[in-house]
């Protein structure tokens, strides 16, 4: 993928993305330990923002000073609009700067991601109801654009 913009300086060799309900204290938890293990520089909401910053804004920094994303796609991960926003801002890296995004379809099917069905559909049920068709359409493009990235997943194994 051809960078269009300047990337900005990194600081992390890897963004950590995902619902932290369905995996911070399982799979991610030992994800982050497995990569700092290796020597690597990881964003991981928990371990980097500082009591009192604005996650808002330190959020879309961290992933545009990462060099690559690992996108942890789990059955609640459609529920949390901040994970979806996350997602959104991880493409346009993508898109922008030739980062590289790395998918993990934790406990769900890849098709069930692309085509938001299962969670996804009653994530977006009650998105719905919040959330303009606008915003709504961006998500689930972007759920579709990272389903269609070779990644690696966990079902059924």
């Amino acid at each position: 993928m051809a960078a269009t913009s300047e990337a900005p300086a990194w600081k992390f060799h890897v963004f950590l993305s995902f619902r932290g309900e369905d995996t911070r204290t399982k799979f991610t938890d030992h994800l982050y330990a497995a990569f700092r293990g290796r020597g690597f520089a990881v964003f991981k909401d928990d371990e980097e923002l500082e009591r009192g910053e604005v996650i808002a804004l330190e959020l879309p920094k961290a992933i545009e000073e990462s060099l690559c994303s690992v996108v942890v796609l789990s059955p609640r991960y459609a529920s949390s609009r901040w994970c979806l926003d996350e997602l959104l801002r991880i493409l346009e890296s993508r898109t922008e700067f030739g980062r590289h995004v790395f998918p993990i379809f934790y406990d769900v099917d890849p098709s069930d991601v692309r085509h938001q069905r299962g969670s996804f559909a009653e994530a977006f049920a009650k998105h719905g109801e919040r959330f303009g068709t606008d915003k709504l359409r961006r998500w689930k493009q972007a759920l579709t654009d990272v389903a269609d990235l070779s990644g690696w997943t966990s079902k059924d194994k």
